[in-house]
């Protein structure tokens, strides 16, 4: 009985790691999106978004830290708020990139 319970903290554990992964990879991307691409997409702002992210970020790394068990709805949250952006903002916001060091093969209507 106490091996299942301990596979099982290990489980949920493995589940807030990878939960705050995901959402420090959203917080990254949201920071190098230009502002502009947020209100041409017709998404919350830039500032709105990193405010969400970051603290979906801290709420992220009490879970992961195991302060916060993954079962309470804190870090459920966070990762939703995570996943929201990656879903939805983040493929608006993708065309509004400055394409800038990405090749030699960039032509004027995208890679070729």
């Amino acid at each position: 009985m106490f091996q299942v319970q301990g596979a099982l903290n290990y489980f949920f554990w493995l589940i807030a790691i990878i939960a705050f992964v995901c959402e420090v990879w959203a917080l990254v991307d949201a920071l190098r999106a230009p502002a502009q691409a947020f209100a041409a997409s017709g998404k919350q702002t830039k500032q709105i978004w990193l405010i969400i992210l970051g603290i979906a970020n801290v709420i992220g790394l009490g879970g992961a830290a195991q302060f916060l068990r993954l079962l309470e709805m804190l870090p459920i949250i966070a990762f939703i708020a995570a996943a929201v952006y990656l879903a939805d903002v983040r493929p608006a916001v993708r065309p509004y990139r400055n394409k800038k060091g990405t090749g030699g093969n960039a032509g004027p209507y995208g890679p070729w």
